[in-house]
Order: C-alpha cells, then structure tokens, then sequence
C-alpha cells in the first residue's frame, strides 16, 4: 500500500472583463470574484451583483464581467474532491450563490478576510482523506502521467501493466480514486492541454491537441465544450492560469 491524499483535478483560471454565453459542462464549477460583483444567470433564473457561485455539472448557466477578474475553478466531477463538495448540495438543490468574499471563504472554512484562491483550495483539500493506494492504482497513476500523449491507450493496455483483468482494474481503480479509468486519462490529457494553452500562447492549438493525447483539434474542442463550456481558442484569449492542483 502507499499511502498518500487523494491527488484531486482542479484547474484554477483566471478571466478578465468576461461575458460567456450560456452554456453547460461536465465539471464541477466555482466562480469567484475578488474585485466587483458579477451577473449570472443560473438554470433561468437571474442574480445581480454576486460575489460568486458553485454549480453542479450540467446546469445551464452563463455570466458577464464587464469590468474586474472573475477566479474560475473546474472541478473533475468524479475525482474524491468532486464527490465531496457533491455533498454540500441539499436535496433537489443545484446550484449555491455566494453575496460576499466573507460568505464564500464561510464556507469553504477558508482562514482568511479577503477572498485567497489558494488558501480557499487548500482548506478544500484539507477536508479529504488520507487514502492507503493500492500500489497498483499508484502504478497506473504513474503509467497515466507519462504516457497521457499515447493515442493507443485502452484498457489492457492498463490491465498488462498490472497483471490484473480490465473489470477488476476498473472497479479498483474506481474504487480508491472515485473516477474511472478513462475518465482520469480524458482529465489528465485535458489538464496538460489546457496548461499548454495558457503557457504557451504561440502554439497552435492543433499541435497541443496532438501533443496531448487527442487524435484532433475537433475532439479537442468537443470535450472542451463538454468539460468547460468553452473551446479552447477562447479559453487562449480570454484566461490566465493560476495553479494546476
């Protein structure tokens, strides 16, 4: 066993004077301001002058930010921080808004006046536990971060590395991480690509797409939208990285 805490996906960004169309995602989302209130419309119905909000996948929502700096954080949906902040949320409830900084650092129990993004991610991680990895999960975690680029992954590939079914891989890996196995290699080559975008802005997008994994520009764009809400060309223009987690 190896023992570590769970090593969850957070891509934290950061967008200037943003207005996004309405639009849906497959992660987890909180959006904070530090400076000036924001709008949102959140599953129809309309919130002016917030401070911020968290949302579950898949609920149709859009914001506009003419002026200041809106802090985006996407969650991966199935990873252990995905699942605890799923746990926050009341019966039938979808969405939660933020009034304030002093409302949202309330609850995420992050220690500080003004709004941290990082002490905010900090005091989420500090929440999980301390998982006992079976060592051959850790092995394929391994094997995913050096070899995400591979276009001809599956899940033997996976099994052979491990000696093990690919059922029993699966419902192990599932098991300890919370996300299955294509999901964690989807999450992983996403978050390389992102990373790639923001940090290296005169590299075309098709060249990172096949640098990461994606056999094209279109199927990077598709799970873009589908993760985020946004294609990548205008994630390039519009966005800063702050931090991988």
């Amino acid at each position: 066993m190896t023992k570590q805490t769970n090593n969850p996906f957070i891509l934290a960004l950061k967008a200037r004077n943003l207005t996004v169309e309405i639009h849906h995602h497959s992660a987890y989302q909180i959006v904070l301001s530090n400076d000036n209130p924001f709008n949102s419309t959140i599953s129809g119905i309309f919130h002016e002058s917030i401070h911020g909000f968290l949302i579950k996948p898949q609920v149709q929502h859009f914001c506009v930010a003419e002026t200041g700096t809106l802090n985006v954080l996407n969650i991966e949906p199935y990873s252990n921080i995905g699942l605890e902040l799923a746990g926050r949320f009341k019966e039938n409830q979808h969405y939660i808004v933020f009034d304030s900084p002093a409302e949202t650092n309330s609850f995420f129990e992050s220690p500080t006046d003004s709004l941290d993004v990082n002490k905010l991610v900090e005091a989420m991680l500090s929440k999980l536990p301390v998982i006992d990895y079976d060592e051959r999960v850790t092995r394929i975690v391994e094997y995913i971060k050096a070899n995400y680029s591979e276009q001809n992954i599956t899940p033997q590939t996976f099994a052979d590395i491990v000696f093990l079914s690919p059922s029993r891989l699966a419902a192990l890996f599932k098991k300890q991480t919370g996300s299955s196995l294509s999901k964690y290699l989807l999450w992983t080559r996403l978050r390389e690509a992102v990373y790639l975008t923001l940090s290296d802005k005169e590299r075309s997008l098709t060249d990172i797409a096949y640098d990461t994994g994606f056999y094209d520009l279109p199927q990077f764009n598709k799970y873009m939208y589908e993760m985020f809400g946004m294609p990548p060309k205008a994630l390039k223009h519009n966005s800063d990285l702050i931090e991988i987690y």
